[in-house]
């Protein structure tokens, strides 16, 4: 089998090398603290989109820092009981995407919720200010300021503020609640069900924002990982910080959440990724502890993956 990362069995066996910061648990329970104390301030419109079988709003919140966060939500026009609710989140600077991609699981009888992530491509705001760069590349925005200020930590609060608040609508279901996405949308699936582990069930696929020293090691970071060599080279040019730098991308390295997942998984991968390389996916998926299962593309990399999203629906029916 051709590969451009390691053997599969290696991969199985994988664990990481980007560091841990030691106080990576008091860090996001710090986070989660000032995530609570915010006042969500919810409003939910009716979108100008509406079909005969979903209700369809757009959804704002209060987020950390005061950003308004807007998700759009779909939900069966007519459901007369709590029912399961799907929470999506979209590919790196995208955003949630059309109204009609939400119908298939509202046909289903669920709810569906697909979030804007901050300053990217959708309607939510980014106000923090931050010292360092601001030009592009959200992976580095904050690294030069106190951990407490990387963007990336604002937006994984975001994802978990969101499912708090799908579980709190009364026509959902609070126990049956699901998250999915592809690439960043992966990595922000992971970091959802970890921070609110109330997620039954999550299906990341192909995640991004793991293992940051394994991408700069294997020569990767280009495409979706190339602010990383940008801020070398523009910040520490001889890399006399890089313990410093990739330590610090420790607090919002996926792999480093996965323990606290309680949801059943279900992980997407193509083995000839070369935009979020197979062993970094791997350095978060084996670190999980609940039920998993990885679906395995072996000549496909970051692309679609034939089938896969009908295994998803299966595996949120439950009949996978």
């Amino acid at each position: 089998m051709p590969q451009m990362d390691m053997p599969l069995k290696e991969l199985q066996a994988y664990q990481g090398i980007n560091p841990r910061p030691v106080d990576f648990d008091a860090y996001w329970e710090r986070a989660l603290k000032e995530m609570r104390e915010t006042d969500s301030n919810i409003e939910l419109l009716p979108s100008k989109f509406q079909t005969p079988g979903a209700a369809c709003f757009d959804l704002y919140f209060t987020g950390v820092r005061g950003a308004r966060i807007h998700a759009k939500y779909a939900r069966p026009r007519h459901s007369d009981h709590p029912h399961p609710a799907v929470l999506k989140f979209h590919g790196y600077s995208g955003n949630a995407g059309d109204w009609n991609e939400l119908l298939s699981f509202v046909s289903l009888g669920y709810s569906i919720l697909v979030m804007d992530c901050r300053g990217q491509g959708g309607s939510s705001q980014d106000i923090g200010s931050v010292r360092g760069n601001t030009f592009n590349g959200h992976i580095i925005r904050g690294l030069d300021d106190a951990p407490d200020n990387l963007l990336f930590r604002h937006i994984f609060l975001d994802c978990a503020q969101l499912a708090s608040i799908a579980m709190d609508l009364p026509e959902v279901d609070a126990g049956k609640v699901y998250a999915t996405g592809w690439s960043q949308g992966g990595g922000l699936t992971i970091a959802c069900a970890a921070l609110e582990p109330r997620v039954k069930k999550l299906a990341p696929v192909y995640p991004f924002l793991s293992d940051y020293r394994r991408v700069w090691e294997m020569d990767l970071a280009k495409d979706a990982y190339a602010e990383l060599r940008t801020y070398f080279r523009h910040f520490d040019p001889q890399h006399e910080r890089e313990e410093e730098i990739f330590t610090t991308l420790g607090y919002i390295d996926i792999q480093h959440f996965a323990e606290r997942i309680k949801g059943d998984v279900l992980l997407g991968v193509g083995l000839m990724d070369s935009i979020c390389p197979p062993s970094t996916q791997y350095a978060a998926y084996n670190k999980i502890k609940s039920p998993k299962r990885a679906e395995i593309f072996p000549d496909f990399g970051h692309e679609g993956l034939p089938g896969l999203n009908d295994k998803i629906v299966q595996f949120f029916l439950g009949d996978y």
